[in-house]
């Protein structure tokens, strides 16, 4: 049996959606799931792969939609923001169950379940071998954590940005769940993604990895090994990076 390549990364940033702890049910996080994304994310870090974790809130949001509907937009996403800390401690919960050393720091200050974000504590905690889960976003409205993502691999030095995405192997020209000819973008820039419009992250978190040249990886989280192919060094999905 041949021995798997050397890590390309020492260090990568793992932009997960909340629907990706989510399963099969309609809103919150499914147990199974979670057990499923924690070994992959440790089996990379066995492999001495320094890892940070962004986590969305889409999956607990999804449920609080219809009490948020004509909600002042700021107060909106800082339920959005206490969304992300909610998938933030199951995801630490199943990392530990693993034996895998796990902070999460919010961005919102929250003592009792979570460190304060302080960049230099975050950089001591990967160098320790930690998982560090980025939870409540930037901490401001208005933005995404899609660009809480891209601040966070820039201020921690993330070599890479791993985007899962829950069904579609990556970037498409169209919409793949409406258009069945829509094809699969192998390499695309981040200026190209910005001029056509595609669905890689937000402009502003799009903007801020190209602005610092941090190449996305844009995959499919259906298949966790995914993580640890292009960890491997594979080409899985799409990558998006500053040069043709």
């Amino acid at each position: 049996m041949s021995e798997a390549p050397a890590p390309v990364f020492g260090r990568i940033l793992l932009k997960l959606s909340g629907e990706s702890l989510m399963g099969s049910l309609d809103y919150g996080t499914d147990p199974e799931r979670v057990k499923a994304v924690s070994a992959a994310i440790k089996a990379v870090v066995d492999r001495g792969v320094q890892v940070a974790i962004v986590v969305g809130g889409g999956n607990i949001y999804r449920g609080m939609k219809g009490a948020a509907a004509g909600m002042d937009r700021a107060t909106a996403d800082y339920m959005g923001m206490l969304a992300t800390v909610l998938n933030a401690l199951p995801l630490q919960d199943g990392l530990e169950r693993l034996g895998q050393n796990t902070r999460v720091m919010s961005a919102l200050t929250i003592h009792e379940v979570a460190e304060p974000y302080i960049r230099r504590r975050a950089m001591r905690h990967l160098e320790k071998g930690r998982v560090v889960i980025f939870a409540a976003g930037t901490g401001n409205p208005f933005f995404t954590t899609d660009t809480a993502a891209a601040l966070r691999s820039v201020e921690i030095h993330a070599e890479a940005i791993l985007m899962a995405k829950n069904g579609v192997e990556g970037v498409y020209d169209d919409d793949p769940r409406e258009n069945p000819e829509a094809m699969l973008l192998r390499h695309v820039t981040h200026m190209e993604a910005l001029q056509r419009g595609l669905k890689v992250m937000d402009s502003t978190a799009l903007s801020l990895c190209m602005d610092n040249k941090v190449p996305i990886h844009v995959f499919n989280m259906d298949d966790e090994r995914n993580i640890d192919r292009i960890v491997s060094g594979e080409r899985v999905g799409t990558l998006v990076t500053s040069d043709d």
